[in-house]
């Protein structure tokens, strides 16, 4: 691996993985304190995969994320997702492809 993370050898122990992995090359949301949060307890591993819940969540809300409503949410569901009891699927939501 060559990412500029594995370089400096940073880990974290991963609050979502629950194992020491490479860690986030810099603060997401800089100068929000759950962007230091993350950047101090997240993996890689584990950011990647709230990117794809979180783009699940924007399409099944419709979010606008040029509202602060829909900032606030993704923050909040962000919080959970990483040091909280986990998230609810949107109502209504499966990954089975529909039945024609």
């Amino acid at each position: 691996m060559s990412s500029a993370a594995d370089a400096t050898g940073r880990t974290v122990f991963c609050v979502k993985l629950k194992k020491e992995l490479p860690a986030l090359k810099e603060v997401p949301f800089e100068g929000h304190p759950l962007g230091q949060r993350i950047y101090d307890n997240v993996s890689q591993d584990a950011w990647k995969m709230w990117v794809e819940h979180m783009k699940m969540l924007m399409n099944e809300y419709r979010l606008n994320l040029g509202t602060k409503e829909a900032q606030e949410f993704l923050l909040e569901q962000m919080e959970q997702y990483f040091f909280g009891a986990g998230v609810n699927l949107p109502p209504g939501f499966t990954t089975e492809a529909p039945k024609s």
